[in-house]
């Protein structure tokens, strides 16, 4: 008995779509002798070309091409399992979470605050005065914690715009570190391993970021609204006026060691320890467990561009001996401007 025919070769394969420069069949070949011909016209859906052949990516239902970079919001990678298109996946509008008190508290385990808040840092621009004196130029550099809206309503908007691109991006809110069972354990996290070193958090600063956690914990968030953007995907914008040096969030998520994340296509993943030995250097994964700093964007600050539009810094510290990734305001951020932190600068500066 004749064996079937076998099933072509790039079917269902998601990316590098076929356009070889293959010669027109004879007439003496056989008919069904390729079966990759049905791909040598495959061009994306969105743009009608057939260019960057490794950018194209196809669905698993359908078959038909899109470019990583046609596709809103765009993709920077290649997917892990299979992946469909708009019209096979029967995708349907964001769904918000609900604006329900209750709802929001259990979602984000808010505490019951035991003492009364302080009054707020005023959140309008002053203008500096100019200090010739080290000193005061030393102290001038001191963190300062987020300053969360005064209106318990509008911190509800937030932390509703926050659950919504966690639940769609199927992440469980967190606001440490996390160590799963089978990823990294706790112990080794360990500041003293940095090839280059690791600036130290001083005291103060390190209260400063623990008043930053406290006012999380009793429902008293950053004051950022989480929006969805077509091309960008979900983004982050300051819902009020933001002081340089803010300590705006802490980067978190699981810990893994990052030769095990060399082969990740997720382009989320942050680096938390840069060690001598690279078996013990760490990422940050904020897949499963994370918060907002999974929706602030990176930029390349290299480019003019994103030079002009960075306004955070991503910093690591050395915090009680353990690593940890900070996103701090590096210019005076006003309300309705977008966060973005450089991706490529020179970390610990």
């Amino acid at each position: 008995m004749a064996s079937s025919p076998a099933a072509p070769m790039f079917r269902r394969r998601r990316t590098q779509a076929p356009r070889p420069a293959a010669p027109a069949p004879s007439p003496g070949d056989s008919p069904g002798g390729d079966d990759d011909g049905e791909y040598d016209d495959l061009c994306c859906e969105e743009c009608g070309s057939g260019d960057s052949p490794a950018e194209l990516l196809l669905c698993d239902k359908c078959d038909r091409g899109y470019h990583l970079f046609c596709l809103r919001p765009i993709l920077v990678s290649v997917p892990k399992g299979s992946w469909f298109c708009n019209s096979c996946s029967n995708q349907k509008k964001v769904k918000s979470f609900p604006l329900v008190q209750t709802k929001i508290v259990d979602f984000f385990r808010i505490q019951k605050p035991s003492t009364p808040r302080k009054k707020p840092i005023e959140d309008s621009p002053r203008k500096r005065k100019r200090v010739g004196s080290l000193v005061m130029s030393k102290k001038r550099r001191k963190l300062l914690p987020f300053n969360p809206s005064e209106d318990p309503d509008r911190r509800l908007e937030q932390m509703r715009s926050l659950a919504t691109a966690l639940l769609a991006s199927g992440t469980r809110f967190s606001d440490d570190l996390t160590y799963r069972r089978g990823m990294t354990p706790r112990s080794a996290n360990q500041a003293s391993l940095e090839k280059a070193g690791m600036q130290v958090l001083s005291k103060e600063d390190t209260e400063t970021l623990n008043l930053c956690k406290r006012m999380m914990d009793r429902g008293e968030c950053p004051p950022l609204m989480v929006v969805f953007d077509p091309l960008e995907g979900f983004t982050v914008e300051a819902d009020r006026f933001i002081k340089d040096l803010t300590i705006v969030t802490e980067y978190v998520g699981d810990v893994d060691y990052l030769e095990k994340r060399e082969d990740d296509d997720g382009d989320s993943m942050m680096t938390l320890l840069s060690a001598a030995d690279p078996a013990k250097s760490l990422v940050i994964c904020p897949y499963k467990h994370g918060n907002v700093a999974r929706f602030i964007n990176g930029i390349n600050n290299h480019t003019p561009e994103g030079k002009r539009k960075q306004n955070l810094k991503c910093v690591r510290y050395d915090v009680d001996g353990e690593c940890r990734v900070l996103l701090i305001a590096n210019r005076d951020i006003p309300k309705g401007e977008r966060l973005y932190y450089d991706y490529n600068g020179v970390e610990g500066k």
